[in-house]
């Protein structure tokens, strides 16, 4: 009787964990660890190209190449190198970055800033407006006046079934 408790127990758990794993890593489509670091760069920006070594995948040297910069070249024995985004890159557009090592290939995104593209990642380029605030927008006496009245209808309401009930406590 216990078991299908515990069997289920087990498979929410399973589930939980596997909505925790990110999409990279959850079907095993990667030969082998790489990343672009930012992977929002402005354009004319300069990203890092990182490539897994410790992991034995990649053992190598790493061309990497996209669209969007030169392509760059990770000699045998170093895991990162520097590459420029093009000035021209598109703001709000995506393009695919993709590392060859050993003959196995795998490709992730880089984002360009600065658009309104339906990608996720841009970032703003000036920051994100916050409006103009409770006392910055000026007073509206007929709001404030509503406010007061209300806070001063649930006091006087409160205050009432209090007394009330006591008074029908003592009965």
């Amino acid at each position: 009787m216990r078991a299908i408790p515990v069997a289920s127990t087990a498979l929410l758990g399973v589930a939980a964990l596997s909505a925790c794993v990110p999409a990279g890593a959850a079907g095993g489509t990667a030969p082998f660890g790489f990343s672009v670091h930012p992977a929002t760069v402005a354009p004319g920006g300069e990203v890092t190209l990182r490539v897994d070594r410790y992991d034995g995948a990649c053992r190598g040297r790493v061309t990497v190449s996209s669209p969007v910069f030169d392509t760059v070249t990770i000699p045998r024995g170093q895991a990162s190198a520097e590459a420029r985004v093009d000035r021209d890159a598109r703001p709000g557009a995506v393009y695919r970055v993709a590392f060859t090592c050993d003959g196995k290939t795998g490709t992730t995104r880089l984002a360009i800033a600065g658009g309104h593209g339906h990608h996720p990642g841009p970032v703003p380029p000036k920051g994100v407006h916050a409006g103009a605030g409770g006392s910055v927008a000026g007073l509206d006496l007929k709001e404030i006046g509503l406010g007061l009245a209300l806070v001063a209808g649930s006091v006087g309401a409160a205050y009432h079934f209090s007394r009330r009930r006591s008074g029908e406590d003592a009965a």
